[in-house]
């Protein structure tokens, strides 16, 4: 399960974080400014959303609200120290799909995050995708086009996935970085630098290199 932990608390979001790797065998990632949850949840696929209610540049209710309006349609979690009846209301109102008062148990968030899961709440990617003349099926990571055919290897897959699905954006390679090697990865720097090469290559066999962009000293798009 990958999950999306948005807490402004260091100490409970680190502790969060290393619990449902630990106990529950998860992916998570942290951050710890609302601004930075819609982001990320607006720019990958999580499992669950886990929304602190109290946080600097955009409330949980704020930023669900917001994503709920804008057709989220994943799983979205509460936690707050907040536990009336009319908290839990709006929170709920605000687009929740659960809600958990601190302070809780690790087992029962692990219990929680199970049940949101299992109501398979994320959209379904399309298997193919396609790009100015060229397509990428995402069950066998293989891009063609008319007359070629081009197996990606994994990384380079996720790479030029991430890219197309954020068509237009500037992505920083931090970013890159976490969402497909994860902070938590040795891998440097380079080895994204590395693999964008790789990845030109084969868009050069398509006669496609210029759609991958480099932003000097923050990171690619593509673009066409």
């Amino acid at each position: 399960m990958n999950i999306l932990l948005a807490e402004d608390d260091v100490k409970l979001g680190e502790l969060i974080k290393y619990m449902l790797k630990k106990k529950g065998g998860y992916k998570a990632e942290w951050v710890t400014e609302g601004e930075d949850a819609y982001y990320y949840a607006t720019t990958s696929h999580y499992d669950v959303v886990i929304l602190d209610w109290m946080m600097p540049n955009g409330s949980g209710v704020d930023i669900c609200r917001r994503l709920r309006k804008e057709g989220y349609s994943g799983a979205i979690l509460m936690l707050t120290a907040k536990d009336s009846v009319q908290d839990r209301i709006e929170g709920l109102d605000s687009g929740a799909d659960d809600y958990l008062v601190k302070p809780f148990e690790i087992d029962e968030l692990l219990a929680r995050l199970r049940a949101l899961s299992r109501r398979n709440y994320a959209p379904i990617l399309e298997e193919e995708i396609g790009v100015h003349h060229f397509v990428l099926n995402r069950s066998s990571q293989i891009l063609r086009s008319e007359r070629d055919e081009i197996q990606l290897s994994p990384r380079e897959f996720q790479l030029l996935d991430l890219l197309l699905q954020n068509k237009g954006h500037v992505l920083p390679r931090e970013v890159i970085m976490d969402r497909i090697w994860g902070y938590d990865s040795e891998v440097s720097m380079k080895t994204i630098d590395a693999t964008v090469k790789l990845l030109r290559k084969k868009l050069d066999q398509l006669g496609k290199q210029e759609l991958l962009h480099s932003i000097r000293g923050v990171g690619y798009k593509i673009e066409y």
